[in-house]
């Protein structure tokens, strides 16, 4: 039987069908979800895609993943009939015999991947039979690097199509607390921006991104082919002055330092820019653009010098000069009369460089050099080795070098090891429209020096990371990992010392480590140290050779087998089905230029919700409870009134009965006190949210929307402080959707089913994805999710809706707005204004079930009426 071959491409995050064309309803891309958690900088990404082949033969589905540069993979498992194909990482020479082995029978073995600006490829395939499914599961870990005073979480969708179960979670936990978070990118904008949910709470935030099928055809480059765009999670954690943010666990360590006010330090910087004869063009544009930009944003304590090279060096000025606004617009000139020609000298031009900040090395002062080139030396010395070592011995380690590589003719791999040779970074500059802006942006991260000569120490550590840096810029963030020998706390003490101007500073807290509680995994630490080791040894290795090359080779080799990291040394081996070609999947350099010329792919994206550990209290506010229950109780008639009575705080309320002993011998029924379920109300512009209690087993009003014919709402259970029992949707004259904890039962017509597991419920034009813990619910432009929670083992339903109706004549709980108020009174009781109304309020709290983990929070408590604003009775309804 023949094989129809279909691409799955994950580009940034993201599931892409090649552009071998197949009838829509052949295939279904049936879920996608990405989980992404983020703790204390350290990102896990889980993504799990469900394919199923609706053809009447096999067909060959390829999964196709491009991740961020800095990620490793470290697992990945195919689900196909009930069994498990996991991906094994292998050294890469021995993975690589088996490549081999695979080519010569003349199979297709597997795509090396190729580099893209932020994101690298990885590709595997697998035969699916006729009407039957696979799921592919890919996780990779990545640490979050600080850049512009912020993190940034991109997340890329072009999914080439409409994606019905289309979901992007992300939670991040940090220790310090999250000084803020926001999303940006072209899938926040217009219609999608509807789609995005964000949540922070003091040390969490939540972000989850459910666009509907409409939706995904709504934004700037969406279309019926589905979205094409960024999803950029950006936030930064709070900030000290001292030691910085130090965590420990299970014998591991991780340092996080970023000292933020400080004064500046003013510098010396030299500018070394190729003007050889490849650079015409656009590229000579964009640098005298970038360049006329960057010299606008020096300061004027700041000094530096101007050097253009072809086969030849023309320096603007012989040396450093200050940037007063004169020298500034002089080297402007300069700038704009850059012209391409020639050949290439990069080794005299940065002797230049370096000679002109050696022969300026100002006291209390920061010096760089910044190198600028596209191609490879043509003139001069141009053995590379030679060049790396007259730089190395010019420069002395007396200030860092950056090495700016433009496009893909430069050999990128002698960039970086010069730059690392001397305490920098090297970076490419892609030729693009925005080339400009990235050459801005570089010297950005490096414009404000606040620290020089950083020296890490950690008495009582081993096994470090690297602890020396020759500077700290502002925005940016060093941070260190190691080993507290034998997990001796007590005498483990960290301490930084390092320059600012002409002062030495020392940073100390003795009581700055923190212990990983339950929101850090017990090996978290401990991965995050593997992820730094490795990418150190990795550069290492990159600058060593011979026996000392081999070894740091060997030990990085080492521990990227026992973390299953797919490094440059490592390969993923993807075992598949017998009979079955198996792939292999490297890790580039980033020497390596991207493969050209493919076909773009059909996509999709999507996630489940994050996992994590999250602090759980199920209290009751006992003043609420109290005055429930006194109201209740004066209500009996006397002859039902019992002996004695016998409170006991559990989990289902308040209750009260005949002791044993009492002196009726009549056999009592137990009596309770009416149920209380708390609701919580989320206020504008303030941290502490309203909440309010309902009493009693009621039928509540949640979501109803006149003019779509929609209308939902739910019974709530008998469990205190719990939810509701059963949730009914009526949609139309004739659909109906009956939700329990148990499963669905859906009555369209005059025809009812029920579903259970994990099914794709559809009628008419209302979809519902059930899963383990968790009910999609999509209508038109309203996406409802039903989470089921657990408490005492009795399990209950809470709604919550992740996307607002656009329409203004909804009802109901669910399209309450965030209250308005203001605390006007915090003597004796504490009184809030709402409305021009001052109402009296308790301190109280509340368990916020609107996340998978329900997180206690603190609230001000009312009654319902005045949290409303309105009756509570125009939110109880007759019938289901």
């Amino acid at each position: 039987m023949g094989r129809t071959v279909v691409q799955l491409t994950l580009i940034g995050l993201q599931l892409a069908l090649t552009s071998t064309l197949l009838n829509k309803d052949d295939w279904d891309v049936y879920s996608f979800h990405i989980n992404s958690t983020v703790t204390s900088r350290y990102a896990t990404t889980v993504i799990t895609s469900r394919v199923a082949n609706r053809m009447d033969e096999s067909k060959e589905i390829e999964f196709h993943v491009r991740i961020p540069k800095n990620a490793f993979i470290s697992k990945f498992q195919m689900f196909i009939d009930g069994q498990v194909y996991d991906g094994v990482v292998k050294a890469k020479e021995q993975a690589q015999q088996q490549y081999t082995e695979a080519v010569s029978r003349g199979e297709s073995a597997g795509l090396v991947s190729s580099v893209g600006r932020t994101l690298e490829e990885f590709k595997t395939s697998v035969t699916v039979a006729a009407h039957k499914k696979v799921t592919f599961e890919l996780t990779y870990e990545e640490l979050m690097k600080r850049t512009h005073g912020k993190y940034e979480l991109q997340i890329h969708a072009r999914p080439m199509q409409p994606v019905r179960d289309f979901k992007v979670d992300v939670y991040i936990h940090e220790e310090a607390g999250i000084n803020f978070i926001d999303v940006k990118g072209g899938l926040s904008t217009k219609a999608l921006a509807n789609a995005i949910t964000k949540t922070h709470v003091n040390k969490q935030a939540w972000v989850y991104f459910y666009p509907t099928v409409d939706q995904q055809t709504m934004c700037d480059n969406c279309g019926e082919q589905g979205m094409n765009g960024d999803l950029v999670i950006v936030y930064d954690v709070n900030r000290n002055n001292g030691l910085g943010d130090i965590k420990k666990s299970a014998g591991y360590f991780v340092h996080h330092f970023a000292p933020s006010n400080l004064p500046r330090i003013s510098k010396n910087v030299v500018f070394v820019i190729d003007k050889s004869g490849s650079m015409q063009g656009r590229k000579i544009e964009q640098t005298r653009i970038a360049l006329i930009h960057i010299l606008n944003d020096l300061a004027e304590d700041d000094h530096f010098g101007l050097i253009t090279f072809d086969g030849n060096i023309f320096p603007w000025k012989l040396e450093l000069v200050q940037s007063n606004s004169k020298n500034v617009e002089s080297a402007k000139n300069f700038a704009r009369n850059i012209q391409a020609g020639g050949y290439t000298d990069i080794n005299q031009a940065l002797l230049q460089g370096a000679n002109m900040l050696n022969t300026h090395d100002r006291e209390g002062s920061a010096s760089i050099l910044i190198l600028l080139t596209d191609g490879q030396p043509t003139k001069g010395v141009t053995n590379l080795e030679k060049i790396q070592s007259n730089v190395r011995e010019a420069v002395a380690g007396k200030f860092p070098v950056y090495c700016l590589g433009f496009g893909f003719d430069v050999d990128f791999e002698f960039l970086k090891k010069m730059s690392l040779q001397n305490n920098g970074v090297a970076r490419r500059i892609y030729v693009d429209s925005d080339a400009d802006l990235q050459l801005k942006g570089f010297y950005e991260e490096v414009a404000t020096p606040l620290l020089t000569d950083v020296t890490m120490i950690y008495v009582g550590g081993t096994n470090l990371t690297q602890t020396n840096f020759s500077q700290y810029y502002n925005g940016s963030e060093i941070v260190v990992a190691g080993q507290i020998t034998d997990n001796d706390t007590e005498t483990f003490t960290p301490q930084v010392v390092a320059i600012s101007r002409n002062r030495r500073l020392v940073f100390s807290d003795p009581n700055g480590i923190v212990e990983s509680g339950g929101s850090v995994s017990d090996d978290l630490i401990q991965r995050v140290w593997a992820y730094l080791t490795v990418k150190q040894l990795l550069d290492k290795e990159l600058q060593l050779s011979g026996p000392e090359k081999e070894q740091v080779k060997k030990e990085a080799l080492s521990l990227s087998l026992k973390y299953s990291f797919v490094t440059p040394l490592t390969s993923m081996v993807v075992t598949k089905p017998l009979g079955e070609t198996i792939h292999v999947l490297h890790k580039p350099k980033e020497s390596e230029a991207p493969q050209r010329g493919k076909p773009p792919g059909r996509q999709s994206i999507s996630r489940h919700r994050g996992t994590s550990t999250r602090h759980r209290s199920d209290n009751v506010a006992t003043t609420a409870a109290e005055r429930a229950f006194e109201h209740w109780f004066s209500s009996l008639d006397p002859g039902e009134i019992i002996d004695m009575l016998q409170f006991v705080d559990g989990d289902r309320g308040f209750y009260f009965s005949s002791p044993t002993g009492s002196r009726s011998h009549k056999k009592r029924p137990t009596l309770r006190a009416p149920l209380l379920h708390r609701f919580l109300l989320k206020a504008e512009n303030q941290t502490v949210p309203l909440c309010f209690d309902v009493s009693g087993a009621l039928s509540l009003k949640l979501l109803h929307h006149p003019s779509r014919e929609l209308f939902v709402n739910g019974e709530l259970d008998s469990v205190a402080n719990g939810g509701f029992k059963r949730i009914f949707i009526h949609f139309k004259t004739n659909q109906h959707f009956e939700i329990d904890t148990k499963g669905v039962t859906v009555r369209d017509g005059q025809t009812e089913t029920h579903h259970t597991g994990q099914d794709l419920v559809t009628a008419g034009s209302v979809t519902m994805i059930m899963r383990n813990n968790e009910i999609d619910i999509a209508a038109g432009d309203m996406r409802l999710v039903i989470l089921v929670h657990k408490k005492s083992s009795i399990k209950f339903l809470w709604p919550v809706l992740r996307q607002h109706p656009s329409a203004n004549n909804t009802d109901g709980l669910l399209a309450l707005k965030s209250a308005v108020y203001e605390e006007v009174q915090q003597v004796a009781t504490t009184k809030l204004k709402i409305k021009n109304q001052e109402i009296n309020v308790t301190s109280g709290n509340a368990n916020d079930y609107s996340i998978a983990s329900p997180l206690m929070m603190n609230c001000w408590l009312t009654s319902a009426d005045s949290a409303l604003q309105r009756p509570l009775a125009d939110f109880i309804v007759p019938q289901l």
